[in-house]
């Protein structure tokens, strides 16, 4: 069964990638009679996803049995030394993120029905998701870095395509160049530090750079300097993906998307990326001392960092989007310190958790929008809303459930992986310990803050609508919408018991519950005074919070300002690399233009000047021939006298 199971992985990529491929051609060959089966297109789509995802709880399923890992590749390239090889690998890393993936794309796919229903572009929207999803399976399926960085490139197009996918927006257009540049630099030192691990070890194997790396630097034929480079480098794909320090600013930016791939690239694609090939990596980074303190204090920075932009947030997609930015923070940390179980057992956590916020994000703007129009300034604006739990009661009890998760409340699912970081980087290293401590009780303010600016108090939006019109209008949740919300609940509250000091599904130990406990406490503590700062804020208005607005107006704009890291970017790199496009624009229209087309216009008058001399008259001729003759004897005369 099991040989048959892992002689079959390979359909989980290929599946949706040949389901997309069909429907995707049916768009550019019959686009008429595509839009009007999209229903069936839809059910094609979401049938081999599922098919996919089936396979994936099968694969999962004989890892926890016992079976080790299985990999198949075949011969690609081959080239003298050279030798490419393509194939997929199954260990307990990729059957994880087999799940996450398919479970996450498979729930978002079935609430985009809804979301997408009367956009005109819903078969190219299912397309692109489908597509997405299957690039990211054959990413972590990968067994080699030249494969990763295939479907890599492939996840950055499609996140591309759909960041984009509305172009007539203007938000939506520049949201996705942003993200495809700022990738495109992270992708740049990925790939240099490929070749030079390549250069260095002579494969590409994850497991055969790693046992050689060891020997060389063992038996000290390579020093430290050239193998910490090149992973620095590589680890600048990564850090860009995850949307860590200096890279992180396309994350936010990214909302201009629709909803529902919002949810998919917080969750389980885009992002989760970067902690996987972190995770793959391990075995290299943890040679390099140097490369793995950068990364936990990349990690660290960008956890408080994105904790500190949330905290002033409007825009409630934008909140959440910088949630997701401080807990990848989180991940990233752990890894750097060592805990990899730990940052990998957070990733899935917090992806089902921030899935559930995003999608009921989308119920909340669905919800909006007949209300105060379709501008995203106004249906995702939390200073416009207000008591919708009253008229959305599914949406506001499980946004609450994945609100509470995120903060690390018990018994939910975050609070198991986040509270196995924190006991991690106890014992690893106090002052990033610090770090994340601070960032949970920050986490508990702005994620309450959120929830009751939504969910909770008046409804703030009539103020744009006519008072009559204000008397009967009433935000609505769809069914179809909330079914999805209730689906992803479940691992919310759930699938945390996984790995607990009780139930253990790891290789190693399981976690002490007296170091559990105690590191409970303060986590759990520090969390509950950020929500009690935030209730008292913006409940019960007993607590002045809001109003720190205008007692320090300068800190409170640097935040909600993002510190402005973005228009430092704009002065120093992105203005800087227009005014050179501008001046090399110049040379080439007024010098190199210039010249081609100055040869081209003296080439254009003398023919037009021989033109009249070639017209077939034989008195010019003869014209031509007595000036030519009376101009040799000129010059032969001329030159012969003394």
């Amino acid at each position: 069964m099991n040989e048959w199971l892992y002689e079959s992985a390979w359909l989980v990529a290929i599946l949706p990638y040949f389901a997309s491929l069909v429907a995707g051609g049916g768009l550019l060959v019959l686009r008429k009679a595509t839009r009007s089966l999209r229903e069936w297109h839809r059910t094609f789509l979401m049938g081999s996803l599922a098919t996919s995802m089936i396979l994936s709880f099968l694969l999962v399923q004989a890892q926890l049995g016992g079976s080790g890992p299985y990999r198949w590749a075949m011969d690609w390239i081959v080239s003298g030394h050279l030798r490419l090889q393509m194939g997929y690998l199954v260990d307990p890393l990729s059957s994880m993120m087999l799940v996450l993936i398919t479970t996450v794309g498979l729930v978002v796919m079935l609430y985009s029905h809804k979301y997408m229903a009367y956009d005109q572009g819903y078969v190219r929207f299912f397309v692109y998701l489908s597509l997405f999803t299957a690039s990211m399976l054959g990413l972590v399926l990968s067994p080699n870095l030249v494969q990763v960085y295939v479907f890599w490139e492939l996840v950055g197009m499609c996140s591309y395509l759909l960041i984009g996918f509305w172009p007539n927006r203007l938000g939506a257009a520049k949201a996705c160049q942003k993200a495809f540049v700022t990738n495109r630099i992270g992708d740049f030192g990925l790939l240099l530090g490929i070749l030079g691990l390549y250069w260095a070890t002579g494969s590409l194997e994850f497991g055969e750079i790693a046992e050689r790396l060891a020997r060389l630097l063992a038996s000290q034929a390579l020093g430290l300097f050239f193998p910490t480079l090149c992973c620095l480098l590589l680890l600048l794909g990564p850090l860009a993906k995850s949307a860590q320090i200096p890279l992180h600013v396309w994350l936010p930016d990214a909302m201009e998307g629709p909803t529902p791939i919002s949810a998919l690239i917080h969750a389980a694609t885009m992002v989760a990326a970067g902690v996987f090939l972190i995770a793959r990596m391990c075995p290299i980074f943890q040679q390099l001392g140097t490369v793995m303190e950068t990364m936990a204090w990349a990690g660290a920075l960008t956890s408080l960092l994105g904790a500190s932009i949330a905290l002033t947030q409007t825009d409630l997609k934008k909140g959440l989007a910088y949630s997701t930015m401080s807990q990848l923070g989180y991940m990233v940390m752990a890894m750097g310190i060592g805990s990899y179980e730990a940052g990998l057992f957070h990733l899935v956590t917090h992806a089902y958790s921030k899935a559930l916020l995003f999608l009921g994000a989308g119920s909340v703007i669905h919800g909006m929008e007949p209300l105060v129009g379709w501008d995203p300034a106004k249906s995702q604006n939390m200073l416009l809303m207000g008591g919708l739990r009253r008229f959305m009661p599914i949406t506001g009890t499980t946004f609450l459930l994945g609100t509470l998760s995120i903060c690390g409340i018990p018994p939910l699912a975050c609070f198991w992986s986040k509270d196995a970081i924190l006991a991690g980087a106890w014992a690893a290293h106090p002052i990033l310990w610090t770090i994340a401590w601070t960032t949970a009780g920050m986490t508990g303010l702005y994620m309450l803050r959120i929830y009751l600016l939504t969910f909770e108090g008046r409804f703030r939006g009539g103020s744009l609508l006519p008072y009559r019109s204000h008397q009967k209008a009433k935000p609505q949740e769809d069914g179809g919408m909330t079914s999805c919300l209730l689906i992803l609940a479940l691992p919310t509250v759930a699938i945390g018991w996984m790995n607990t000091p009780w139930f253990h599904l790891g290789p190693g130990p399981s976690p002490s519950l007296i170091a559990f406990s105690s590191m409970a406490v303060s986590s759990v503590g520090i969390a509950l005074l950020g929500g009690c700062v935030a209730f008292l804020a913006y409940q019960r208005a007993t607590l002045g919070l809001s109003g720190l607005s205008y007692q320090w107006p300068q800190l409170h704009r640097a935040s909600y300002n993002r510190w402005h890291i973005d228009e430092i970017y704009d002065r120093s790199w992105v203005r800087t690399n227009q005014i050179l496009a501008e001046r090399a624009s110049a040379l080439d229209s007024w010098w190199i233009d210039g010249v081609a087309n100055g040869a081209g216009l003296i080439g254009l008058v003398s023919g037009q000047a021989n033109r009249a001399w070639q017209g077939g008259n034989l008195t010019y001729y003869a014209l031509s021939m007595t000036i030519a003759l009376v101009s040799l004897l000129a010059i032969v005369t001329f030159s012969t006298l003394p």
